[in-house]
């Protein structure tokens, strides 16, 4: 089973966390001290490459949460995964020491077979650090629940991400926030100029539960090809994928809960949308 895990404020303003992995809750309330007002800080296929993660860490300073949404790791890379992992959690201890830092994993972080026989990027779900969750884990900051959601491999896993999703939603409040990293069916973020590969299950848990947003990732290209973009809606669910992109800084996505905007960069666009 997934274990527990508890968020302690890593500020003076913060307050105590309510934080649950794999159903299993303890209950604390947190305030992170803004009115409310919460900027989250959106990346995913960083793919090991390491000035984006050394970007982020200075960001860190300027937000209140930050989502990454899998692939943080490179299976393609010549440096060794082990080597990988031990530089990645570095990075990952430094920026949740400047901001809460939330983890999902990629089909590109997994590193062997789980408890129920399918691939796991144990590694992500072993971190423990006060302000660092990772996969299977949901956390309610200012009144907006997070979800961790984990690559799924197979029936088990995607059954268990299920679970986790349905726990998850037992009084919920009205602001959550899912990572998870494939981009749902039925949008324009599973389209990369060739192919398209929809997430049918996605889909349909953001039909049950209508989330009000939803982190993704995968398809690198989705924010550049012709009919593409960054952002959808799925009902009243938005779903966003910032993409993968060259040089020094990551895209990134810009999430201010107080004004209800996300402000997407791009190397050679930016973009702002109104999700409330």
């Amino acid at each position: 089973m997934l274990r527990a895990v508890v968020l302690q404020a890593h500020r003076t303003s913060r307050k105590a966390a309510s934080v649950a992995v794999g159903g299993f809750r303890k209950e604390l309330v947190t305030e992170l001290g803004h009115d409310r007002r919460v900027r989250i800080l959106v990346a995913s296929d960083l793919h090991y490459r390491l000035p984006h993660y050394d970007w982020l860490v200075r960001a860190c300073e300027d937000v209140d949460v930050v989502a990454l949404d899998g692939d943080l790791a490179d299976v393609v890379s010549p440096v060794p995964f082990g080597v990988q992992v031990v530089v990645l959690e570095r990075y990952l201890v430094s920026m949740a020491a400047r901001a809460t830092l939330l983890a999902a994993s990629g089909n590109h972080d997994l590193d062997g077979p789980g408890e129920l026989g399918e691939q796991v990027a144990s590694w992500l779900r072993d971190l423990r650090h006060q302000t660092l969750l990772g996969d299977g884990a949901a956390v309610d900051l200012d009144g907006i629940r997070f979800t961790v959601c984990p690559w799924w491999d197979g029936p088990a896993t995607r059954d268990a991400v299920g679970a986790q999703l349905a726990a998850a939603a037992v009084d919920r409040p009205e602001t959550w926030v899912w990572l998870y990293h494939a981009p749902p069916a039925n949008t324009v973020l599973c389209n990369d100029g060739r192919r398209v590969f929809p997430d049918h299950e996605l889909a349909a848990w953001i039909e049950q539960y209508q989330p009000e947003l939803v982190m993704c990732g995968h398809i690198h290209q989705a924010p550049w090809v012709d009919g593409g973009s960054w952002h959808a809606q799925l009902d009243r669910t938005w779903v966003f994928n910032a993409g993968k992109q060259i040089g020094p800084i990551p895209p990134h996505i810009t999430i201010d809960t107080e004004s209800g905007t996300a402000e997407w960069y791009g190397v050679f666009a930016s973009e702002t949308v109104s999700w409330r």
